[in-house]
């Protein structure tokens, strides 16, 4: 799609990445709106995901009259702890209060794989091991199996707000191998905008983010709006 977007960004308070790397992905002209999801230091659990969903919802009707194309909810680590259904349904959710046409992070790392027909990845991620455990089980529900894995175990935002774009290059290079057809860099908070075509380039294969397959997936919806 070549046409410029506004598109409409939800992300936790503390993510300070990808406002700056959606516009790297968007066609020329396009714009952003960011709209910041209050949370507390700690990671996202079970157990605070209520009322962080409710703060989402009453900030997303911000949107509703602007001319925002497309909303994106840009938190990982939520959709993966909601499940493929649970995210279904926030994406449901934010659309009727939006009336736009909506992406989750989480449904758009599937997506971005299925559509690649990858189904063995190298998997990375920040996450500490009850998120981790969870996402997981969303890509398996999407059929895609994680051959290789590792993560930074960010103990809270501070900690994952700290981690590099060379470290993650670094982390990626430890851990793929031959037999995965593809890796993903989960967490939109983890920066892969300068990256990503280094790594296809050093590995000869593809490697994804969530940033940038939220980014490609909203234009996909945009385009099918």
């Amino acid at each position: 799609m070549t046409q410029a977007l506004h598109i409409g960004l939800m992300v936790p308070i503390n993510n300070t990445t990808y406002a700056q790397e959606v516009l790297r992905w968007m066609p020329p002209g396009s714009r952003a709106t960011t709209l910041r999801i209050p949370r507390g230091k700690g990671m996202l659990t079970t157990e605070t995901l209520p009322a962080y969903k409710a703060a989402a919802l009453e900030l997303a009707t911000q949107f509703k009259d602007s001319d925002v194309d497309v909303v994106a909810y840009g938190c990982t680590a939520a959709g993966f702890i909601f499940g493929p259904k649970g995210d279904a349904d926030l994406a449901q959710e934010l659309h009727q209060v939006t009336g736009k046409p909506v992406v989750t992070t989480a449904r758009s790392m599937v997506l971005t794989l299925q559509a690649a027909g990858v189904n063995d990845i190298a998997l990375i991620t920040p996450y500490l091991d009850a998120v981790n455990t969870q996402l997981k089980a969303f890509l398996a529900d999407g059929g895609i199996r994680v051959r290789r894995f590792n993560s930074f175990f960010a103990s809270d935002v501070d900690a994952l707000g700290r981690i590099t774009a060379e470290q993650v290059k670094d982390l990626v290079l430890q851990t793929d191998d031959d037999g995965c057809q593809a890796v993903f860099i989960a967490c939109a908070q983890l920066p892969t905008a300068t990256i990503l075509d280094e790594l296809r380039g050093i590995l000869g294969k593809p490697v994804y983010s969530s940033n940038w397959g939220t980014t490609h997936q909203a234009q996909l919806a945009m385009a099918l709006a």
